[in-house]
């Protein structure tokens, strides 16, 4: 079964440098890289505990116990759901904007919004846990909150999907910027 969001950057990997966005279908959202080894292995994890959880759940139906079935398939679902979600989570590009997905939220920004993407050396959370770490991030500056406090890290160096991975960052960060400098209005 293909899964879209596991073969992001395919195309970024096969194009020749002088084709910056090698996508025909630029108004489709996509994750301009691929998401790393650590989410990847938690997703792994999370399903392989749900797939426990759906055995047990089987388990509680034979034995005449179908409230402790349904509580048990519910548990599975509600496992299954956060590891899609998880598997999801990253900075999606496309004509229209930049989009940031996380565990809980989705926040959209046009690219008329947007006055700058950039790659910036500062403190990033480590596997985006409170500790905090110095390295790099891509940071997402837009037109209405010019303040310093207002810039986003739209990737870092020390996520989940960059974690050890300095040239991957560093091709996912490239290829955001010139999806911007593409996109951008530039007045």
């Amino acid at each position: 079964m293909p899964l879209p969001f596991l073969t992001a950057d395919r195309a970024f990997d096969d194009a020749a440098d002088d084709a910056a966005l090698p996508f025909d279908d630029r108004d489709h959202w996509r994750r301009p890289y691929r998401p790393g080894p650590w989410r990847v292995g938690a997703g792994a994890l999370l399903l392989l505990l749900a797939s426990f959880v759906l055995f047990a759940a089987v388990i509680i139906a034979f034995a005449d116990s179908l409230a402790g079935a349904a509580i048990c398939a519910g548990l599975a679902v509600l496992i299954i759901a956060s590891a899609l979600r998880m598997l999801r989570m990253g900075t999606w590009v496309s004509a229209h904007g930049l989009r940031r997905v996380g565990f809980l939220t989705t926040q959209t920004v046009e690219w008329g919004q947007v006055s700058s993407v950039r790659t910036a050396q500062q403190p990033v959370r480590w596997l985006g846990l409170p500790r905090t770490v110095q390295g790099q991030a891509l940071v997402l500056v837009r037109r209405d909150q010019q303040s310093a406090g207002a810039q986003q890290p739209l990737l870092t160096d020390r996520n989940a999907d960059f974690l050890a991975r300095y040239e991957a960052f560093n091709r996912a960060a490239d290829a955001i910027e010139v999806w911007a400098d593409e996109y951008r209005p530039t007045a």
